[in-house]
């Protein structure tokens, strides 16, 4: 039997001695083990030497789940439209690339190797496919950081103008900025969407509709409303009648409304909040008769 001790220190400088005994049969096998290349070695010693098509082909099929697991947790980034076998077809490129210039004698594992190389051609490929210039990108990627940001620090969405100041544009480059952001985006018509009203998915281009262009049903909509407002409005008051009649059809802003009637802007307020609330009440009433 042979002895081996572990030296355990402690804080006041006394040391422990810790006795685990082997066998000399058990230690002489754990060196051996230490010693002896795992498989994956040997397979790359025997193409090195011999530079066999098989064992190639062997050791690429190996590495072939590796493809696999990159373009799956790099697809979780990008958009529906990249599909998950285009991203693994341009992996395996990326994966004979990093097989034909690896050197095992570097003491480094094929797998670290290889996963820069896999990523790299994926994205290098999709940036000769993207047709959108880089900078566009990457100025869609500050406008949308700047966005966020806003919105964190002021709880709203911001402004125009608070969006220039915070990327140090002026508004006309803003406008433009955000043109060509907005030219680069693409939707497919045939992808499958979720409509407001429901939980079923649709195709995107059912939920497109022309809002310039009137219906006749749109059309009977509004000149029932029109006409129901007319009546309504019979059951304002004379004061009430005079505040809408100023503010939506005179485009008089509530001081000067005030001035006409000599009263103050808040009490014009007032009267207004109460105006449109009473229509609007009459107007939920009349249409939940009807449906």
């Amino acid at each position: 039997m042979i002895s081996t001790q572990k030296e355990r220190s402690k804080r006041g400088g006394t040391k422990e001695a810790k006795t685990e005994r082997v066998s000399v049969y058990k230690a002489r096998e754990i060196r051996q083990q230490a010693k002896k290349p795992s498989d994956a070695t040997l397979d790359w010693l025997r193409y090195q030497r011999s530079g066999c098509p098989d064992l190639r082909a062997k050791l690429l099929k190996k590495y072939l789940p590796l493809v696999r697991n990159v373009a799956g947790r790099m697809a979780i980034g990008f958009p529906r439209s990249v599909e998950m076998s285009d991203l693994v077809n341009t992996g395996v490129i990326g994966l004979v690339e990093a097989f034909s210039n690896f050197d095992p004698d570097r003491g480094v594992k094929f797998e670290t190797y290889a996963v820069p190389r896999i990523r790299g051609a994926i994205l290098d490929e999709l940036r000769a496919l993207d047709w959108v210039p880089r900078s566009t990108r990457a100025r869609s990627r500050e406008i949308e950081r700047a966005v966020v940001s806003l919105e964190n620090d002021n709880g709203r969405k911001p402004s125009n103008a608070e969006l220039a100041d915070k990327l140090g544009y002026t508004i006309e480059e803003l406008m433009l900025a955000m043109g060509d952001v907005c030219n680069s985006s693409l939707l497919s018509l045939d992808e499958t969407v979720y409509k407001e009203e429901d939980n079923h998915q649709v195709p995107r281009i059912e939920t497109v509709s022309d809002t310039s262009r009137s219906s006749a049903l749109g059309d009977l909509e509004k000149l029932e409303l029109r006409s129901f407002l007319v009546t309504a409005m019979e059951k304002l008051t004379e004061q009430e009648k005079l505040v809408i009649a100023l503010y939506y059809f005179e485009e008089l802003t509530l001081k000067e409304i005030g001035e006409v009637m000599s009263i103050s802007e808040s009490r014009v307020s007032q009267i207004h909040t109460k105006a449109v609330l009473k229509l609007r009440c009459m107007i939920k009433e009349r249409f939940a008769l009807t449906g």
